[in-house]
């Protein structure tokens, strides 16, 4: 079992910025791959990042080039630096891990509201 704990949510204004991170525990090993989904209100959970053991990243159209997936060297850690933030980006942010053999561990979410 994996264990996934998102911190770094909070409100901030459009233009703002925030970094979230998600810390992972458990059965590490089996980990080959960490990213960042979001839900807003009334709305499906989307894609936003996603980062392999290998460090090749992936975005969604809608983020590229506002934000920045990174790991730690121990692979225990993800982490997503949001930059140039607009209200759309406003949404329950979750942290997702997936193993080789398609097994999915979630987090329990963290709020970023952008708003002035």
């Amino acid at each position: 079992q994996v264990r996934l704990v998102e911190s770094g949510g909070g409100l901030v204004q459009p233009g703002g910025s925030l970094r979230l991170s998600c810390a992972a525990s458990g059965s590490i090993f089996r980990i080959n791959a960490m990213g960042w989904y979001r839900q807003a209100p009334g709305k499906q959970r989307e894609l936003v990042a996603t980062i392999t053991n290998a460090g090749t990243t992936n975005y969604a159209a809608a983020v590229q080039g506002r934000f920045t997936i990174s790991r730690d060297s121990a692979k225990i850690a993800v982490y997503l630096q949001m930059n140039s933030l607009k209200p759309e980006d406003t949404a329950i942010y979750y942290c997702n891990a997936g193993s080789a053999a398609s097994i999915t561990w979630w987090g329990q979410g963290t709020q970023v509201t952008v708003s002035s």
